[in-house]
């Protein structure tokens, strides 16, 4: 993987970095992609990656086979305030992952940026026309008195997958700052994109790095979303306990952490695919007692193959 390739110099006083690769409801990556195109931000750099890379799949137009271009990762500014805005058109596993943010961050040290905002989704049990509460986390210990500022909660324990969570701690081995903003949204809507979650993260990062942004096209894209919600969530009400009190809401058994949850909704696309899978799906749902709570759509993988 090549070092960042500079297309055009800048001059940048101690700006912030907001980075993001896809994730759960394209939470992250919305919000950044939606903040560069509003802010006009212009691309500046980019990080080549081999084509090999992250292949685990081809891509077929009209019957034939191809391999797909390597992911993008570019990286745009804009002035006052000073922002470094980096999108990963994929997430990467591994060494390569490794790799791309180590990248990331030599880049980061070179423009001397003071802190990083990423982001990423809070699957909850709770209904799609709830506004999305904010929780974050940091990389050291001297932030968390700050989260409040932002208007998040600390995340009080769980895992963030994939690079949007890593980042955090490679951040830290360079003595860089970061925060990660995580919006809450159903957890039975992970597949689908949630323009909600991701402005309740833009707002944030405006409030904080001072800028403004029109957030009428975000708006009207989480109306049509809450309809195809509604749809979705009417099918599954039957499996999850959704009450339009926050507080009298609670998982199934005990808390499960978003990246298990995650998990388990791959399992289901594996499974639907190849019913063998269907008793290792069957198995991780025993061992975080949440069989009572996808019995239904476990079920509907048999009734469907009848």
């Amino acid at each position: 993987m090549e070092d960042a390739k500079i297309l055009r110099k800048i001059e940048l006083t101690g700006p912030a970095m907001i980075a993001a690769w896809p994730g759960m409801g394209n939470v992250a990556l919305g919000a950044v992609d939606y903040l560069r195109r509003k802010l006009k931000a212009v691309k500046f750099a980019e990080i080549r990656t081999d084509p090999m890379t992250a292949l685990d799949s081809v891509v077929v137009e009209r019957g034939f086979a191809k391999l797909p271009k390597p992911p993008a990762n570019s990286f745009y500014y804009l002035h006052h305030p000073d922002i470094v805005i980096f999108e990963g058109e994929s997430q990467l596993a591994g060494s390569s992952g490794i790799e791309l943010l180590e990248k990331t961050l030599d880049l980061a040290a070179k423009l001397n940026v003071r802190r990083i905002y990423t982001g990423a989704a809070f699957p909850m049990p709770v209904s799609y026309n709830e506004v999305p509460e904010l929780y974050g986390a940091v990389n050291m210990e001297k932030m968390k008195g700050g989260l409040k500022d932002i208007g998040a909660k600390a995340m009080e324990g769980g895992h963030i997958s994939g690079l949007n969570g890593l980042l955090l701690a490679f951040a830290a081995k360079r003595g860089i700052e970061a925060v990660c903003l995580l919006a809450t949204m159903p957890q039975y809507a992970i597949s689908l994109p949630n323009p909600k979650a991701s402005s309740a993260i833009i707002e944030a990062l405006a409030a904080t790095l001072h800028f403004r942004v029109d957030l009428d096209e975000l708006k009207n894209f989480a109306k049509e979303m809450d309809e195809k919600m509604a749809a979705v969530e009417e099918h599954v009400k039957d499996v999850l306990t959704i009450d339009d009190k926050k507080e009298d809401m609670h998982p199934p058994s005990k808390e499960v952490p978003a990246y298990i949850i995650e998990r388990i909704e791959k399992m289901f696309l594996e499974a639907r695919q190849d019913k063998t899978k269907a008793m290792t799906l069957k198995r991780e749902l025993d061992r975080w007692d949440l069989y009572g709570s996808y019995e239904d759509r476990f079920l509907d993988l048999f009734r469907e193959s009848q």
